[in-house]
C-alpha cells in the first residue's frame, strides 16, 4: 500500500488530473467501440447476433431453414461445451479472429471452418448424436483430428447439406437479406440525422 502511495505521490496534481482525462477517454472509447460491435450480444445464445456482421446472412439463413434451425443454435454446434470458460474463452477467440478478418479484408468469399473449429463442430455432432453414432451406425467416436489424417471421415464428408445447405458461396442465398432479422443501427437518430445534413 505504501509502495501504491509513493508511486501517487510522484505525480503533481496537474499531471494526476491529465492522467484521469486520459483514462477517462480510452475507458470511454473502449466502451463506445464495444457497444458499436454489439458484443453484449454475443453473451447470450441467440442466433441473430451472429448476423450483427454481414457475411453471416446467408450462413444464418441456411440454417435457419435446415432441420438443425429448429432445434440447435449456432453456439451448440460452434462453441465448446465442456465448461464456461473453455465456451466464452473460445467464443471470445474465435469473435476476435473474424473482426481481425473482417478490418483487415482478409475473409474469404466463403467462409470454411478452420482445423480449431473444425474439430469442435465435430465434437459437437458427436455430442448430439452419440446413440447414433455409437449404436445405430458404430463409428464410435472418431475425432476430426483422425478424419484429417484419413482414419475415418468427417461428419459433413457424407452429411455436406448439413445444416447449412451446401453454401459454396455468398451467391448460395442470394435473397438472405429477406429472412434475416439484420440488427439496426446502433447509431443513435439524432446523429444519423446530423451525419446526412
Amino acid at each position: 500500500m505504501k509502495a501504491l502511495q509513493k508511486i501517487i505521490d510522484i505525480f503533481s496534481y496537474k499531471q494526476k488530473v491529465f492522467l484521469i482525462v486520459c483514462a477517462g477517454i480510452v475507458v470511454g472509447l473502449g466502451a463506445l467501440f464495444l457497444y458499436l460491435l454489439r458484443a453484449h450480444s454475443y453473451i447470450a445464445d441467440d442466433p441473430s447476433a451472429c448476423v450483427n456482421c454481414h457475411i453471416m446472412t446467408p450462413y444464418y439463413a441456411s440454417w435457419s431453414h435446415s432441420s438443425h434451425g429448429r432445434d440447435a443454435t449456432c453456439n451448440d454446434c460452434h462453441v465448446p461445451h465442456q465448461n464456461l470458460a473453455m465456451k466464452y474463452g473460445f467464443k471470445a477467440m474465435d469473435g476476435m479472429k473474424h473482426v481481425a478478418y473482417f478490418v483487415t479484408n482478409s475473409e474469404r468469399q466463403s467462409i470454411m471452418a478452420e482445423d480449431m473449429s473444425a474439430s469442435v463442430i465435430m465434437d459437437n455432432c458427436i455430442r448430439c448424436h452419440t446413440q447414433l453414432n455409437q449404436e445405430f451406425v458404430k463409428t464410435g467416436r472418431l475425432g476430426f483430428m483422425k478424419a484429417k489424417r484419413g482414419e475415418g471421415k468427417a461428419c459433413w464428408d457424407c452429411h455436406r447439406n448439413v445444416p447449412h445447405g451446401g453454401m459454396n458461396s455468398l451467391s448460395s442465398t442470394p435473397n438472405a437479406e429477406g429472412v434475416t432479422p439484420l440488427p439496426s443501427s446502433p447509431v443513435p437518430e439524432w446523429l444519423q440525422k446530423l451525419m446526412k445534413e
